[in-house]
């Protein structure tokens, strides 16, 4: 695993799931709760990958699975909780509204929301992006923006 430092953005790059959790890891340790982290990347890129290991750093022991069907899952228990959305096939503020996503924002734990592109006008002011791009050696390079 390899870091560099931009003026606002960290660029890591990894080379396996273990050296991603890593990173989130790393990323986790600095959260205060309250935090949006807004998660980009094509399908199979990692983004849920990354979630296992920011919501294991903080504590929680149990399975993270992708919210793709249940659009939202919670892993409760550790330091902070992770309210983890899928926000794939929200299309609409209706749908966003009957996901509840609103009243998470308020609930003091870490927000990971992949597909975050899809309701990007409701993202708070100061949120976390974290990109995450495939390598053609199967690598991934994972850009992160906005942390304090």
């Amino acid at each position: 695993m390899s870091v560099e430092r931009g003026a606002d953005v960290k660029t890591y790059s990894t080379n396996s799931a273990e050296e991603t959790k890593k990173v989130a890891s790393e990323i986790a340790s600095e959260l205060v709760g309250g935090e949006v982290i807004a998660m980009k990347g094509d399908l199979g890129a990692g983004k849920t990958c990354f979630v296992s290991g920011l919501a294991a750093a903080l504590g929680f022991l149990g399975e993270v699975t992708s919210p793709t069907f249940a659009i939202i899952n919670e892993y409760l228990g550790g330091r902070l909780n992770v309210y983890h959305f899928d926000m794939y096939r929200v299309t609409s503020w209706e749908d966003l509204y009957s996901t509840g996503y609103f009243e998470y924002l308020e609930a003091g734990g870490v927000t990971a929301v992949e597909w975050s592109e899809n309701i990007e006008a409701a993202l708070p002011e100061n949120y976390i992006t974290v990109e995450i791009l495939k390598n053609s050696d199967g690598g991934r390079i994972i850009n992160v923006e906005g942390m304090k």
